[in-house]
């Protein structure tokens, strides 16, 4: 595993984390799917500058 990896990887946990936060007063997305579309939206932004 890279430096670059462990970075990405951060930066995921982190947006997961709060795309967690912010999704639980919704009512039909929930907490689980807040962290995906968070760790995914780490993962794109981070694709497209590299």
């Amino acid at each position: 595993m890279t430096e670059e990896d462990k970075a990405l990887s951060k930066k995921m946990a982190i947006a997961a984390a709060i795309g967690a936060v912010i999704a639980i007063p919704v009512p039909f997305v929930g907490p689980i799917f807040g962290a995906m579309a968070g760790a995914g939206y780490a993962f794109v932004r981070s694709k497209k500058r590299g």
